[in-house]
């Protein structure tokens, strides 16, 4: 029986569970983003919202029912599940706007942790940042977008504002601070700036429903598919607007929103332990604000143990061991999952197919459940991209698409700091301007032509003269007029 697939056992995700977070894992080829599709249309379906990265472009078929044929009918009612097509209520975004309707964060709200992660500092640098973010805050400088940071950035390196800083946030090396504008402008080139500015995208905007389904909010990001850290680190930058928004709820009947992080060991590929530290704190307390998150990978082993370990529900597809590294690999992830008596994990996980998977999730009592291999049901949506009509469409009709689509560029840190430097350069020229004064008229003096040092001479020497002769004549005066009175 080892490995067999029973099909009249089902296996739920109890929905009050759900945001005890979970993974989804599998080799490639293997059905991972089609069982986030399926989970994805199952929570619409109970009002739950969904965030989903789009890596490769191919969700919004999530939109349209999908079209029935044999092999899905067969696997329907061969799993007592009839395909029944159906289609979801659906917002479609972009980070450079060109694939849907912007979603854009201030760089204040994105955070030098974050932000130290796209541009690939150091701990060094990081810290810099860190620094001039509190300097921004402490003197009430909007920093909105990338011309923000490099304004600020010169001006407390190499501006009026190094002198004020040394103090209380100290120096910027100026190999520091070459070093972070040579990779801002390096993002720049890349064409990804653009997420920084505003209006910066509202959280409030994920929790959408309509006809009591819940909205299937898609982040296409396959315009930027060099960029997956970026991508990456913004879910996570919305996962930290949200804990910092959502009240506290504890356990509900069902989770508020679940996000989805596809490609999620890019998210922690080479990552600086700051960065793991703020992950895992968002990780395991934002499920007290009721939201869920899922991460998508090839394997268990790609998630650090301190997340690992909090994600409940567990979907794992097959891994393939064609190398000693995939040997290995296969190894540690059987380690992660409950000891079963019925499989032995190692073969189960290397003769699944596609469309099948060993799962382990917690019970509505929250319990984890025994191992089993199953196989998933098909979803109802089409797997697949819409047309490019359908996806305009999609875009242009979207209550968003009038919020967000002009970007706003009102007075912030740049023009402060414009401002701040045009005042000291008219201050600086000004005094420049009186101490020049000064020493033009100190130095005339110095510089006297033969005959007027010669009249200044004769002048003084007549006034000299002149006293003495006047102390003579009443001096003798006196005399006078003592012998007189005699």
């Amino acid at each position: 029986m080892d490995g067999e697939i029973i099909a009249s056992a089902q296996v739920n995700l109890a929905l009050k569970m759900m945001n005890r977070h979970g993974l989804i894992a599998g080799a490639t080829g293997t059905g991972k983003t089609r069982t986030l599709q399926l989970i994805a249309e199952q929570l619409s379906d109970a009002g739950v919202p969904v965030f989903l990265l789009d890596v490769k472009g191919d969700l919004s078929g999530l939109s349209q029912p999908g079209e029935s044929n044999p092999a899905l009918v067969e696997r329907g009612e061969a799993l007592a599940w009839p395909f029944v097509p159906s289609g979801f209520p659906v917002e479609l975004f972009s980070l450079t706007g060109k694939l849907g309707n912007p979603m854009r964060l201030t760089v204040a709200d994105f955070g030098p942790v974050m932000l130290g992660r796209i541009l690939e500092l150091n701990d060094t640098q990081t810290g810099v940042l860190a620094a001039m973010f509190k300097y921004a805050e402490d003197s009430a400088l909007p920093l909105v977008d990338f011309n923000d940071l490099k304004k600020l950035l010169a001006y407390l390196a190499d501006g009026p504002g190094a002198e004020e800083i040394k103090d209380s946030y100290g120096r910027i090396s100026g190999s520091t601070s070459g070093t972070i504008l040579r990779k801002l402008v390096a993002l720049e080139q890349q064409g990804v700036s653009d997420i920084f500015g505003e209006p910066a995208f509202e959280v409030d905007d994920l929790f959408g429903r309509v006809d009591g389904k819940g909205v299937i909010n898609l982040l296409n990001i396959s315009d930027i598919q060099d960029q997956p850290i970026l991508s990456s680190t913004f879910l996570l930058s919305l996962l930290a607007q949200l804990f910092k928004k959502l009240p506290e709820v504890g356990d509900l009947d069902k989770p508020k929103l679940v996000f989805f992080f596809e490609e999620a060991h890019l998210l922690f590929k080479d990552a600086p332990k700051p960065f793991l530290t703020q992950v895992e704190q968002i990780v395991r307390l934002i499920r007290s604000k009721g939201v869920g998150v899922f991460f998508c990978t090839q394997a268990p082993t790609d998630i650090p143990e301190s997340v690992l370990g909090q994600l409940g529900n567990r979907v794992q597809h097959a891994l393939r061991a064609f190398t000693p590294n995939d040997a290995e690999a296969l190894r540690k992830t059987v380690k992660t999952y409950p000891r079963s008596d019925f499989y032995e994990i190692d073969r189960t996980l290397t003769s699944l197919g596609t469309g099948q998977a060993l799962i382990t999730v917690l019970n509505d009592k929250g319990i984890p459940t025994e191992v089993v291999a199953t196989h998933l049901i098909p979803p109802r949506a089409v797997m697949g991209p819409v047309d490019d009509q359908t996806y305009n469409e999609l875009v242009n009709t979207s209550p968003f698409n009038a919020k967000y689509h002009q970007k706003v560029d009102r007075r912030s840190a740049s023009e402060i700091l414009d401002t701040k430097m045009r005042n000291h350069e008219v201050e600086s020229a000004k005094s420049a301007a009186k101490k020049q004064r000064t020493k033009t008229a100190g130095g005339r003096g110095a510089r006297q032509t033969p005959l007027e040092a010669a009249q200044k001479a004769a002048t003084t020497t007549l006034a000299r003269e002149g006293t003495k002769l006047l102390a003579k004549l009443a001096n003798g005066l006196l005399t006078a007029m003592f012998r007189r009175k005699r």
